[in-house]
């Protein structure tokens, strides 16, 4: 009798555990808007902090794209010698060097960090 009670109960505490699992994240889906719903995070309004020659990224200054000197340098490490910038467009910066097989040419993209587009 006692072995009935105790598988008994143990079913009860599975059955119990599982029931609650089901229930909490059916519960976490409520949501309860009040007044605007398309309505984005407040706008940030403050200054940039005083003694700034050049504001920092961020304010109204577009952001700069792929340096021509690390464009130079990526195309050395990918085995290029004597790299040398020829082109910048708005996408892309192309460098052309020698490498073991005679002249070729690299493409970067002009974002930061110059990802390398095309060998």
């Amino acid at each position: 009798m006692m072995q009935f009670l105790a598988k008994a109960g143990l079913a009860v505490m599975l059955t119990a555990g599982t029931l609650a699992g089901t229930v909490v994240p059916a519960a976490a889906q409520l949501n309860i808007i009040i007044g605007d719903q398309d309505r984005g995070p407040p706008q940030d309004y403050r200054r940039p902090p005083p003694g700034y020659d050049r504001p920092p990224q961020g304010y109204g200054r577009p952001s700069r794209g792929c340096n021509p000197q690390l464009a130079e340098n990526l195309a050395r490490d990918y085995g290029f010698r004597r790299a040398r910038v020829v082109d910048i467009t708005p996408r892309r910066v192309i460098v052309q060097g020698w490498t073991r097989r005679g002249q070729d040419e690299m493409s970067f993209g002009n974002v930061r960090g110059c990802p390398a587009l095309r060998r």
